[in-house]
């Protein structure tokens, strides 16, 4: 189950709600987070423990009606995502899980967010708009220029990265501000970032390589290391019996 970054339709944050009597797997209770979103695309086709994006991020719904759904927040998803900074009346982005005879207008995005980036500054250029937006040593390996990664689950193309400061741009044209979030938040608040997988297989398989590299050094090393401490002692034998035989 995937995403296409294409955003279907923002809704509207009807209630966020810290419930303390959730039902657990095993009866007992427990406290939870519940988000209420009032749409019409992403309920279209929806059912009980389908899978819609909520700013990037994979969410179960778990109740809805004709108006608006339901998900419940773990606490893993709260510490890595903006989901947390939510208040009634608050727009998010949403999609629907890709159908597997949809055609991908944008690219393969999971629904799992690596962290919250912050926007640093808006830009305006013609009728376009430049977004910088920071980011962390744990995803600035993945993040390349021209590549893809999912802003509050927009599908973007990264146009600059500066490495030493982490912090890369992207640019809206006019069609995409009017339909997703990230014009509407302010300098200072937070996005949902996910990069994109294969980059992030990509630069996973090349720390492994890496290490692998690393390893065998150390093994050449020690290995130069014990020949070296041997030679020296030939040396030592040698000059012993040379002086010996004087």
């Amino acid at each position: 189950m995937v995403f296409t970054g294409i955003v279907e339709e923002m809704g509207t944050v009807m209630s966020v709600e810290r419930k303390a009597a959730l039902e657990m797997w095993d009866g007992t209770k427990s406290e939870g987070f519940v988000l209420r979103i009032a749409c019409k695309v992403a309920l279209q086709g929806a059912y009980i423990g389908c899978s819609i994006a909520v700013n990037g991020t994979c969410l179960t719904a778990t109740q809805f009606d004709d108006k608006a759904f339901e998900v419940n927040c773990a606490p893993e998803t709260l510490r890595r995502t903006d989901l947390g900074d939510l208040k009634a009346g608050d727009f998010v982005n949403l999609e629907r899980s890709m159908a597997a005879s949809d055609r991908n207008s944008g690219h393969f995005v999971q629904g799992h967010v690596d962290e919250a980036g912050t926007i640093l500054k808006f830009t305006p250029e013609g009728d376009s708009l430049w977004v910088r937006i920071s980011l962390s040593d744990e995803i600035l390996p993945s993040v390349i220029e021209k590549g893809y990664i999912a802003v509050d689950g927009t599908s973007l193309t990264v146009c600059q990265v500066n490495r030493k400061e982490k912090w890369f741009n992207l640019m809206l044209i006019s069609h995409t501000q009017k339909c997703i979030v990230i014009p509407k938040k302010k300098v200072g608040e937070r996005v949902n970032l996910e990069a994109d997988c294969l980059g992030k297989y990509a630069a996973s398989a090349a720390s492994l390589a890496a290490g692998a590299v690393r390893e065998e050094l150390r093994e050449v090393r020690r290995q130069l290391r014990w020949t070296q401490v041997v030679a020296a002692l030939c040396s030592a034998a040698l000059v012993a019996r040379a002086l010996r035989g004087k």
